[in-house]
């Protein structure tokens, strides 16, 4: 393999989160054998499903991977992140919960189709990002700081809209979303997060967003010149991430019939923002690869998985999540990029000296 095939190799955006998802692998292999193995059983109602560590991966990565798409897109535009994913997850699921129970917690039948309640949630996600992107898009404001209304606010917000109670589904049919369909063993997010990719993939290529939102990265003033409007893009970029964090709700309420105002989806914008930059994304906006960021989902709930095989304490995860973060943002300075280069053209005239 030449040099110029290594270079390519090492510079394409996917390389890190490839690497990582190797290593994590490779450590996994050493220490249990039996890390890859999938086996198929039956659940409680007797219907057959697939498990293992692999099957909790692709499971509770795929709500992580759904979130990763709209923040790619937020990140691209505004050059900023959405630290308030976790609390509007709080907020769609609690009006999706509203709807479906009525003013009763605990009812005998739902109230309303689950189809409603979960438009209900799409139309409040989408809210909560319009809110947030008219504070950055038109008021000017940085996203984390207009964010963090939200992020302080909403999980209030979120035990407001039920009066503080916590209302609990009866149709155990509301369950699939977050589970599995009685009679396929694949657990239904997996099918919920292919679907959405899908649809990005079609958005993305048959319309000129994605184009856009690099554009308004980049140079906002260029794009305004070429005819963008970088407030709208930016506005719209925000009420996409309310539309993903609306299915994320779906499948975190899903899981248990119910919610937690305070625990529910806690710290997943962390995982978010963490998913984008481990795919190579650069966090001040502008060119972006939304695969990556999607790869960089399943390596961090790869990592969580890993962590908890080795008996970390949930409360300690974000330590150990920290040091990938600042590993990332090392590894990204322009200077430890520019001296890896050096080294590297160096390494093949040191070897000619030596010979």
């Amino acid at each position: 393999m030449n040099k110029q095939m290594i270079k390519k190799i090492t510079g394409n955006q996917l390389f890190i989160p490839l690497m990582a998802l190797i290593l994590l692998a490779v450590i996994n292999l050493v220490n249990d054998p039996g890390f890859f193995k999938v086996t198929l059983g039956t659940n409680n109602a007797g219907n057959p499903v697939l498990s293992g560590y692999l099957i909790t991966i692709l499971d509770y990565g795929s709500e992580l991977a759904i979130l990763a798409i709209g923040m790619t897109l937020v990140t691209a535009a505004s050059g900023g992140q959405d630290i308030s994913v976790g609390a509007t997850i709080a907020i769609a699921g609690s009006a999706m919960l509203r709807i479906l129970c009525g003013g009763n917690s605990r009812p005998d039948t739902i109230q309303a189709p689950i189809i409603v309640a979960f438009l209900v949630a799409c139309v409040v996600g989408m809210l909560c990002g319009a809110f947030n992107g008219i504070l950055v898009a038109i008021f000017k404001i940085q996203p984390m700081i207009a964010t963090l209304i939200l992020f302080t606010a909403g999980r209030s917000i979120a035990a407001w809209i039920n009066n503080n109670e916590l209302p609990i589904v009866p149709d155990p049919k509301f369950a699939y979303f977050g589970g599995f369909i009685p009679g396929i063993p694949v657990p239904t997010t997996v099918f919920i997060v292919i679907i959405c990719i899908i649809i990005m993939a079609l958005i993305l290529k048959y319309t000129n967003l994605g184009l856009y939102t690099q554009a308004v990265g980049i140079n906002e003033n260029s794009s305004r010149l070429n005819g963008i409007n970088p407030t709208f893009i930016k506005f719209l970029t925000f009420v996409i991430l309310g539309l993903c964090v609306a299915v994320a709700a779906l499948i975190k309420v899903s899981r248990l019939s119910t919610i937690n105002y305070s625990v529910i989806a806690k710290d997943i914008e962390m995982d978010a923002i963490l998913a984008v930059a481990l795919g190579g994304n650069a966090l001040s906006g502008g060119k972006f690869n939304m695969w990556a960021s999607i790869l960089g989902a399943y390596v961090i709930q790869f990592l969580t998985t890993t962590l908890y095989k080795f008996n970390v304490q949930s409360d300690a995860l974000a330590a150990y999540k920290a040091v990938v973060v600042i590993l990332l943002v090392i590894f990204s300075a322009p200077t430890v990029r520019e001296y890896i280069r050096r080294l590297a053209k160096q390494l093949p005239m040191s070897r000619r000296e030596a010979a």
